[in-house]
């Protein structure tokens, strides 16, 4: 089996341990001080970065926010010939980042894996996993391998994968985290659709801010998208209430 690093040990970290530890000779590495009884816990050997960041297969579960540090701290000890890869839930960024920042002699391949620990609880059969190539044709080697535990695997560009998770996750996580904030109840009287909206609430708030932010904040596309919402929630309300015009929906980009 091949040696991977894991470059973060935090919830995704660990389901991404849980998940390959039986597919690679694996060690971690995290900067938090929880991380190493986490990875102790599940039987896997913690590590210095260096360490880590000189295996074959270098997957780096960092939030998107910290990446360009990590891949910079991880640089001068990767290996000839090694493969890097991210999971962040933006592409444009982290991409621009590792082919700034990772030398030429690594290949580079952008994943988004599109569940979590919460998602995931039932297995990774039929779970969504995107694919970006970046560097070299390895990528192939992961749509491959993503396939093989049951994911449903997409090759694109980092671009198309921003585009749509502006709809898919940036408003998704906006509408779910707000109602999340206002605390919805679980009500007797309940619709199926005000059911799919406590579910949206059970995955999302399980979600840390950091990665909420992240989202919001990291995709050049969300803003145009979350803001479009915004301004058509105010509408209608202005005009429930008496307001004057008609709302005049405009979706911000056609996604194609």
């Amino acid at each position: 089996m091949k040696s991977l690093g894991l470059i973060g040990f935090g919830q995704f970290g660990q389901l991404a341990a849980d998940t390959l530890r039986h597919h690679f000779e694996m060690i971690a590495t995290d900067v938090t001080p929880a991380a190493e009884a986490a990875a102790i816990r599940l039987g896997v050997p913690f590590r210095s970065l260096p360490e880590a960041a000189a295996c074959e297969v270098v997957v780096v579960t960092a939030p998107v926010a910290a990446l360009r540090e990590v891949f910079a701290s991880i640089s001068p000890h990767v290996i000839a010939g090694a493969l890097v890869v991210d999971v962040g839930s933006v592409k444009m960024l982290p991409v621009q980042w590792m082919t700034e920042v990772l030398p030429p002699y690594v290949d580079l391949v952008a994943t988004h894996p599109l569940f979590g620990p919460q998602s995931a609880r039932g297995g990774l059969a039929g779970l969504r996993f995107v694919v970006c190539p970046v560097r070299g044709s390895r990528h192939r080697q992961v749509a491959a391998f993503g396939r093989l535990l049951g994911l449903s695997v997409t090759v694109t560009t980092p671009e198309k994968h921003d585009q749509e998770m502006a709809y898919v996750q940036a408003l998704t996580h906006l509408i779910g985290r707000s109602l999340v904030n206002i605390g919805i109840p679980d009500e007797q009287l309940k619709m199926q659709s005000y059911q799919h909206l406590l579910e949206l609430c059970s995955l999302v708030g399980a979600d840390t801010f950091e990665l909420f932010t992240a989202i919001q904040t990291q995709n050049p596309f969300a803003d145009e998208v979350v803001t479009a919402f915004v301004d058509q929630a105010t509408s209608l309300l202005k005009q429930i209430k008496g307001g004057v015009g008609k709302s005049t929906p405009s979706p911000p980009r056609a996604i194609t």
